[in-house]
């Protein structure tokens, strides 16, 4: 809810009351703002101060007191203009209309004088016996009570003319506010102890104590260690309702049938209330630096006036059933104020709801257009803590309205690259903004790339399937599986391709897939292989040569997981077998470790790529080393015959093969040995005389499958 428009008719410049008319008919004419002035009530001011503002109850005058020289003014509303106007002695601390009209009214000064004023002037003056605070009139009786400094109310008739017997409160030694109740007449007098005593007229005597002090402390209250709240402000609303205002910014609404508050409203200014008006549902509360409007019910506050550093309230005045309120200052003027969403105005000028509905059409610029509101905080980053207390700064709130064009100066010295930082960050923003409609590009992580395309395409399938999962690349908990290298899977251990042989399969298909996927969407698009258009990849992507080669990939996984298996088996055997024959080098024993040679199974080598399968290990050395000589030394070396260029370039070899044995010393120590063996065997017994030997990779069949 926006704040309601509150219009201040006294503000402006206003002429001098030494001028003549010629002079201001003159002026009016030259200077145009003082021809737009509004100038509700004529000369509605006090030379010093004003402290009192009241309305009488026909409505038809308004009376103000004030200084200095002390005086009285009243003001004729139908003709907007002032009526009389008396001075006296002494200043006036507050007066009481004794009539329906401006004819009867008398005047409490502060020098203990009590004046009465009829329509003539000065009707009589008398003394009291203390300084008086507050004064009523209660009309049923006409009795006029006074209170002050001691603890007697005073009770002056003035159908008979003569003091009666003062009411002695128990309450307190010094009376500070008093308040009759329109309808039953109760008299209630708020005194310094912070006790509110209630009096019957008719009876004479006490009826009941309220203490209000402790009720106003509460947890929303904030009550200064060095003060007392004390009763500053009394006022009914109706026969039931009561607001009590204290010294230390509390206002409390009581029922009159309990003893607890039923609302506790803090001013947080810890200034004594001054004042407590109710319009409807509003409660108006003033304190010497503010008027605060809010709800009775709910406590929200509805709108606020702030006094000036250079003025104090003083006295509210509310005109009933409207929006209009006069505020006596110690300024020269009265504060007249307008709030159209809190009443009409007056029927005297009602003029003002035509020229609000005007001015509420047009737009107008508010006066904080040309102000910065700073903290304390940033006064003293700006280096302008020192102008605290001087016109250039206006106190609101927690901090100060500087001017505009003096923050900026300090701004520039204090931060002369503020702008350009400035600038720099609303340009990235702009780019930022910018950069969210284009295509986002979708990378994949460095570390388990494979992992991140499994997740990609199974967080696809649960969108189709309307299956909501949290994917891992999304949780900040596993975050290091795709930026730690330690975390890597390895897909090439013996483990791995052992337990998931099939699933390698999938993976690698699904990878493939999400992997042109991403490249349509978000990867650059490469240049074609010559010879080879787009859709033929497409079409082979899935093949029958694909399947078969994942065949033969799976098969050789197998195998070669199988034939690491049977040599370590082997060398487990063989290190077993070594530990049992290092006692044993006779010769005898040579026999049956031939046999076992027999009897064990052969060897079998994997062949690399790009070598061929050499009988002797001379040969596969030569073939070894021939595979890194150049095409003319392999030429010599393997004897070819004739050699043929062809008319495209390509040359045409033809050669015969050679058979060349070639015996090394140590396979002639083996032939050797081999002939004393047979020589020793033939010698001994019959059975052992003709041994079976395992012919070895020499065998026919094996040179037959070899050709």
């Amino acid at each position: 809810m926006d704040s309601p428009l509150i219009y201040n008719l006294s503000c402006g410049k206003s002429l001098p009351e030494w001028l003549s008319e010629r002079k201001r008919r003159t002026l009016l004419k030259k200077n145009p703002e003082l021809k737009r002035r509004i100038e509700l009530l004529q000369d509605f001011d006090m030379p010093g101060l004003s402290t009192t503002v009241k309305v009488t109850p026909d409505g038809q005058y308004i009376l103000a007191t004030g200084i200095y020289k002390p005086r009285i003014k009243c003001y004729d509303v139908n003709n907007l203009a002032m009526k009389f106007e008396r001075c006296f002695d002494s200043e006036a601390v507050t007066f009481e209309i004794l009539s329906n009209d401006y004819s009867k009214f008398v005047i409490l000064q502060c020098d203990r004088y009590v004046e009465f004023h009829s329509q003539e002037g000065r009707y009589y003056r008398l003394r009291i016996p203390k300084f008086g605070q507050d004064m009523k009139y209660h009309y049923p009786t006409c009795d006029l009570y006074i209170g002050g400094n001691s603890s007697d109310i005073y009770r002056l008739n003035l159908d008979r003319g003569q003091f009666l017997n003062p009411f002695v409160s128990s309450a307190g030694d010094e009376i500070n506010k008093l308040a009759i109740n329109p309808v039953h007449n109760m008299l209630l007098s708020g005194t310094k102890e912070g006790k509110v005593e209630a009096w019957d007229p008719r009876a004479h005597v006490s009826i009941g104590v309220l203490d209000c002090a402790l009720s106003s402390v509460t947890n929303d209250t904030n009550i200064a260690t060095d003060g007392f709240p004390s009763i500053t402000a009394l006022a009914f609303e109706n026969a039931l309702t009561l607001g009590v205002g204290t010294a230390t910014g509390q206002i409390l609404l009581y029922d009159l049938r309990s003893n607890k508050p039923f609302r506790v409203k803090d001013h947080l200014f810890g200034l004594p209330i001054r004042d407590i008006a109710f319009q409807d549902e509003n409660v108006l509360s003033m304190d010497s630096s503010s008027v605060k409007i809010w709800n009775k019910n709910t406590g929200k506050l509805f709108a606020a006036l702030e006094s000036g550093n250079d003025t104090q309230f003083n006295n509210l005045c509310v005109i009933p059933q409207t929006g209009m309120m006069f505020i006596a200052n110690e300024n020269t003027k009265i504060q007249t104020h307008y709030i159209p969403s809190l009443g009409p105005a007056p029927r005297w000028c009602g003029f003002l709801d035509a020229l609000v509905e005007e001015l509420e059409e047009t737009k107008k610029e508010t006066v904080y257009d040309d102000y910065k509101f700073v903290t304390r905080n940033e006064l003293e980053e700006l280096g302008l803590s020192h102008l605290i207390g001087t016109n250039l700064l206006k106190a609101y709130m927690h901090g100060y309205f500087v001017d505009i064009r003096l923050y900026r100066k300090a701004k520039s010295v204090a931060e002369p690259f503020a702008y350009e930082e400035y600038r720099r960050k609303k340009i990235r923003e702009k780019i930022e903004s910018e950069r969210t409609n284009r295509v986002q590009v979708q990378k994949l992580p460095a570390v388990n790339k494979e992992l991140a395309l499994k997740l990609i395409n199974d967080e696809k399938e649960g969108k189709k399937n309307n299956k909501s999962k949290d994917s891992l690349l999304k949780d900040d908990r596993f975050k290091a599986l795709f930026e730690n290298p330690s975390f890597q899977v390895d897909t090439n251990a013996e483990e791995y391709k052992l337990l998931n042989p099939v699933l390698k399969r999938l993976d690698k298909s699904k990878q493939k897939e999400l992997e042109s996927q991403i490249q349509k969407q978000f990867d650059p698009v490469e240049d074609e292989i010559e010879g080879k258009p787009s859709s033929e990849e497409s079409s082979d992507e899935y093949s029958s040569d694909d399947d078969q080669k994942w065949a033969k990939e799976l098969k050789s996984e197998y195998r070669s997981a199988k034939r690491r298996r049977i040599a370590t088996e082997r060398e487990e055997r063989n290190k077993s077998e070594k530990d049992s024959n290092d006692d044993n080098d006779s010769d005898d024993n040579d026999l049956s470790v031939q046999s076992e040679r027999a009897i064990k199974p052969p060897k079998f080598y994997e062949i690399k790529e790009g070598e061929e399968f050499v009988g002797s290990n001379s040969n596969r050395s030569n073939s070894i080393q021939n595979s890194s000589a150049t095409l003319g030394e392999r030429i010599n070396s393997e004897h070819f015959n004739s050699v043929k260029m062809l008319s495209s370039g390509n040359r045409q070899f033809t050669f015969s093969t050679q058979k060349e044995k070639k015996y090394k010393k140590a396979d002639i120590e083996a032939e050797k040995h081999k002939k004393e063996r047979l020589s020793v065997i033939r010698k001994g017994p019959k059975n052992l005389r003709k041994p079976k030997f395992y012919a070895g990779p020499k065998s026919k069949t094996f040179n037959k499958k070899r050709k």
